[in-house]
């Protein structure tokens, strides 16, 4: 069954363009688009679809409120933020609204289809120009003789992987550094996230508060 997608974007050739590459994938339906905030809550409420790509610069109500009022009165409805701002600023205002991811419009047409897989899981999507931040926190953070459990601490090889996302490499830059294949990084991307216990939106959330990242 494909998953149901809202686009909203103030840009009908950006609108468009989404939708030719989630119809290419056959995973998805673009059941509606929207080019303004309100609208996109409006659409929202009628059609409770799946996930809904959100752009943060809109006419009037911006995506941060259109997020927060659509996760409200739509809670089933996850919000994949995808935008031309990388600020660290816009994602932390973005997770703080509601919203469980955050993809830049310069990503290729993969990395927007695995987010929007992600998310509709109910987990996180973190591309690695947002991620680099919450590893480098985490970096500051742990000291070498904390106590962590076994299951908990990081291998090596997985430290050298943590360390290049927070550098702000990519997936496939990791892996021609460290002599590995995509498909290895990204599993030792996802045993970190999961020692670091960022898999859902409440834990990140949880972690940025507690460091400062975010207030809510």
């Amino acid at each position: 069954m494909a998953y149901s997608i809202v686009v909203v974007d103030d840009h009908k050739i950006m609108r468009d363009g989404i939708k030719a590459i989630l119809q290419r994938s056959g995973e998805f339906t673009v059941v509606g688009e929207a080019e303004t905030g309100v609208g996109a809550v409006q659409i929202c409420r009628e059609l409770r679809p799946d996930v809904v790509l959100m752009d943060i610069s809109l006419p009037g109500m911006n995506g941060i409120e259109a997020t927060r009022q659509i996760r409200a009165r739509c809670p089933e409805t996850a919000v994949l933020a995808l935008t031309v701002h990388e600020d660290s600023q816009y994602f932390f205002q973005m997770l703080g609204a509601g919203a469980s991811g955050y993809v830049p419009k310069r990503a290729a047409a993969d990395d927007l289809v695995a987010a929007i897989r992600v998310v509709h899981r109910g987990e996180v999507f973190l591309y690695p120009s947002v991620a680099k931040v919450l590893v480098r926190s985490y970096l500051g953070q742990a000291g070498p003789t904390a106590a962590v459990p076994d299951e908990e601490r990081l291998t090596p090889r997985e430290e050298e992987v943590l360390i290049r996302i927070a550098e702000g490499l990519t997936n496939q830059e990791i892996a021609e550094q460290l002599v590995l294949s995509v498909k290895t990084v990204d599993r030792h991307r996802e045993n970190i996230m999961r020692k670091l216990k960022l898999h859902r939106r409440a834990e990140l959330v949880k972690y940025a508060i507690e460091r400062g990242l975010i207030e809510l």
